[in-house]
């Protein structure tokens, strides 16, 4: 982290002129002086809002506490460059859809503090915010990913920026008390944004106390890396709320979903992305711990899952507690130890388990599609026990849509 990370020495970013489509990455901003930034006419004081051109950064990005920002088009920190986002700050996008989003490149750092009584907040900046006006926060960092061979790395789907890599503790700043709204901007069928897309991102980096909310795609999506994330609210997000593939191995604590009128699943988890392959040797899936949840949707109604196990993906539930859905846990996969989409052989080997969970309303708890077989007792143990996150009061004052 560059000496300049101390607020003393803040800069302003109020460029204008922004461009609004994926080849901004040809401009370089490398001087962010208040004296470069329109001669420092432009403060942000008494409810200004202060223009941050869509470029790629290759210094410091700062963002004074308390005051509003727009953007128009992508803002991609480059390495070694710094986004710092004091408390209070929010950030308004244009609300034209996938084509305006932040990104943190691998080797770029995202210092963002907001705090409880006043969080960072990313929305839109429509004056009717819908989901899917623009595309939200995109983490690129150097953790294993199992979508590529060796010490190769992959492209975003929005970007086309490189991920992944050897470096499990790898950082890519500190995010907490940040909440992102109206995300999920989609560029085609397949491209889409999320509230929060964490790629390959390393444990080195802190995120706590994130919300995505009202978001049009995935809440909060995971590309592999071994990032732990702690409090994550989402609310209201019409795709999954919760998604990992790519041979994710972080740790997600303390969450809460909230389904909407439009949604799919709260946890949709993959062991690799089957639209690549588990290209990864030795091969390697994803086994996260996920411990202290909550998972609320609208009532047992057909068809609706709380949480998806597919692709061979691996993890160890804790705390669990599922409530209005008609399956608790669907398991996708083929039979044996040799198959493409093992997730059956994960349970009978102890890789995929699921301890103190607590169903209510809900008519299946675990439904097996994998061809192995076990029973429900094989994959969960404390059914009854699980009392799930306290979100009430670790969520109080910086969420919306409670």
């Amino acid at each position: 982290m560059k000496n300049n990370l101390l607020f003393g020495l803040a800069i302003t970013a109020l460029l204008f002129n922004s461009c609004a489509t994926d080849d901004t990455a040809d401009i370089y901003i490398t001087d962010n002086s208040v004296i470069n930034n329109n001669g420092g006419g432009n403060t942000g004081g008494s409810g200004e809002e202060i223009a941050i051109s869509a470029a790629q950064y290759s210094s410091d990005l700062v963002l004074e506490a308390n005051k509003t920002y727009t953007i128009s088009g992508p803002v991609i920190m480059a390495e070694s460059a710094n986004l710092i986002i004091g408390e209070g700050v929010t950030i308004k996008a244009i609300a034209t859809g996938a084509d305006v989003y932040i990104a943190i490149s691998q080797g770029a750092r995202i210092i963002a503090n907001g705090t409880a009584t006043n969080p960072i907040v990313m929305t839109s900046g429509s004056a009717n915010p819908a989901a899917g006006q623009w595309g939200g926060l995109i983490i690129l960092g150097k953790a294993p990913i199992n979508s590529v061979t060796g010490n190769a790395t992959a492209t975003s789907e929005i970007g086309s920026l490189p991920y992944g890599g050897t470096e499990a503790s790898d950082s890519s700043g500190i995010i907490r008390y940040v909440r992102v709204e109206y995300s999920g901007g989609a560029a085609d069928g397949s491209s889409e944004n999320n509230g929060f897309s964490f790629y390959g991102v390393g444990s080195g980096t802190t995120v706590d106390y994130i919300q995505a909310y009202e978001g049009a795609d995935d809440g909060v999506e995971f590309f592999g890396g071994t990032v732990q994330v702690n409090h994550v609210a989402v609310i209201n997000c019409q795709d999954d709320s919760i998604d990992w593939t790519e041979g994710f191995g972080g740790s997600i604590t303390n969450a809460y979903v909230k389904h909407g009128a439009d949604h799919d699943k709260a946890f949709e988890c993959d062991g690799y992305n089957t639209d690549i392959g588990n290209l990864s040797n030795p091969k390697f899936w994803s086994k996260p711990t996920v411990k202290d949840v909550t998972l609320v949707g609208l009532g047992n109604t057909a068809g609706t899952e709380a949480v998806r196990l597919r692709a061979g993906t691996q993890g160890l539930f804790d705390n669990i507690l599922i409530q209005g859905f008609e399956e608790g846990f669907d398991l996708d996969g083929d039979a044996g130890t040799t198959s493409d989409n093992p997730t059956g052989t994960g349970v009978i080997n102890g890789d995929l388990q699921v301890t103190n969970v607590t169903f209510t309303d809900v008519t299946t708890k675990m439904k097996n599609d994998t061809g192995d077989t076990f029973t429900e007792a094989d994959f969960i143990s404390g059914d009854g026990l699980g009392t799930g996150t306290d979100y009430a009061t670790w969520g109080a004052g910086w969420t919306v849509g409670n």
